[in-house]
């Protein structure tokens, strides 16, 4: 197997998105995280994702580090993912991003969305855009901060209970609260882009 290097485009880009994200998502202010724990720093990533240039940073930088985890952890009955996904509403514009940037260079990706609750008339599904993805194909999480890891969690059950292989995860960033450990322990592979070390916050 070649061995993958990292573009210089990828390192760029990359820290474009970083750059955006101190910008427009970090905020040093009392909040209380999912896990119910406080902090006094907060990183609100769709104030990124979901501007125009963070919708091409963002799909850019998975679709790489979606490639980099497919060559160190390969699947020979899936040597690559049909899908990327993850729960509404923070993986959304992850997951469409993602899917858009791969086709855009030549992969054929899909975005599946996972909702938090069954949809409450029609087909009453939990997924959204399944129907080009065949039961059985190997799917990708997406999220945008790790703190307990339980929004992935939520959507790799409910993509496994599909019929699907999801065995990795992609992140903007991971807090380093124990989210990444507790996704481990499903058997998934998380890759972040970015730490708390990367923020302000993290160089005190």
């Amino acid at each position: 197997m070649a061995q993958h290097t990292v573009s210089v485009d990828f390192v760029t880009q990359r820290a474009a998105l970083l750059a955006l994200l101190r910008e427009l998502s970090y905020e040093e202010r009392p909040v209380t995280l999912s896990s119910g724990h406080p902090s006094h720093f907060y990183i609100d990533c769709k104030q990124t994702a979901l501007t125009g240039e963070g919708h091409v940073l963002v799909g850019a930088c998975f679709t790489e580090l979606l490639a980099r985890a497919e060559h160190l952890h390969p699947n020979a009955a899936h040597p690559r993912h049909a899908a990327v996904g993850g729960l509404t509403l923070g993986a959304d514009p992850l997951a469409s991003a993602t899917a858009m940037w791969a086709t855009l260079q030549g992969r054929e990706l899909d975005a599946i969305y996972v909702r938090k609750e069954a949809k409450g008339h029609g087909t009453g599904a939990f997924l959204e855009g399944t129907k080009h993805v065949p039961a059985g194909a190997r799917v990708a999480i997406v999220e945008d901060v790790v703190t307990t890891g339980n929004a992935s969690k939520t959507a790799v059950e409910r993509l496994r209970a599909h019929g699907y292989v999801v065995d990795t995860v992609l992140t903007l960033v991971d807090r380093g609260a124990g989210g990444k450990e507790a996704l481990e322990a499903m058997n998934l592979r998380v890759f972040s882009l970015f730490t708390v070390a990367d923020f302000p916050v993290g160089s005190r």
